[in-house]
């Protein structure tokens, strides 16, 4: 059992959601990983350019003072928008954790968390897209989001937040 804390990331730390944009990407292959520099695509970068606008909202796994994973929404209505957008008034999540921590609890009590405070904050959805063969897909049914639109090769989730 591994013990950590859930709390809003610190301004300091706005940095690290690069490392996690990048560790949240689905690769399917192990041996042949995507790039660093694929978080530069516009379809990427949207979800980490310029954070810290009102609607931006984060919350970070401390493991002793150091951050193993991240659970961060926005609102994803500009010209580039995020690969699970519904509409202009929606916050799109994204999650990931450090390999090391997977599989241990921590993303779906980020999940939870997240859920909750957009709640308090009065949203009344939030969604997602996810590869339809990335395991995170149980994880996220599991906390209450259900499959919008089944494309190709990917689901756009919601999650109603006042049913």
């Amino acid at each position: 059992m591994i013990n950590y804390t859930i709390r809003a990331i610190k301004h300091s730390e706005i940095h690290l959601l690069e490392d996690f944009i990048y560790e949240a990407i689905f690769q399917r292959d192990e041996m042949n990983l995507l790039p660093r520099d694929v978080i530069n695509q516009p379809e990427i970068r949207v979800f980490i350019e310029e954070f810290g606008k009102p609607d931006d909202l984060c919350l970070v796994a401390d493991v002793d003072g150091e951050i193993v994973g991240a659970v961060w929404t926005r609102i994803l209505c500009g010209e580039a928008r995020g690969f699970g957008n519904i509409d202009d008034s929606t916050p799109e999540f994204a999650i990931s954790l450090y390999k090391a921590y997977r599989n241990k609890g921590i993303g779906t009590a980020l999940m939870k968390s997240m859920l909750q405070l957009l709640k308090e904050r009065g949203y009344k959805r939030t969604s997602l897209a996810v590869q339809k063969d990335n395991y995170a897909v149980r994880m996220y049914k599991n906390v209450g989001f259900e499959i919008m639109k089944d494309l190709e090769e990917e689901y756009v989730m919601v999650h109603n937040l006042n049913p």
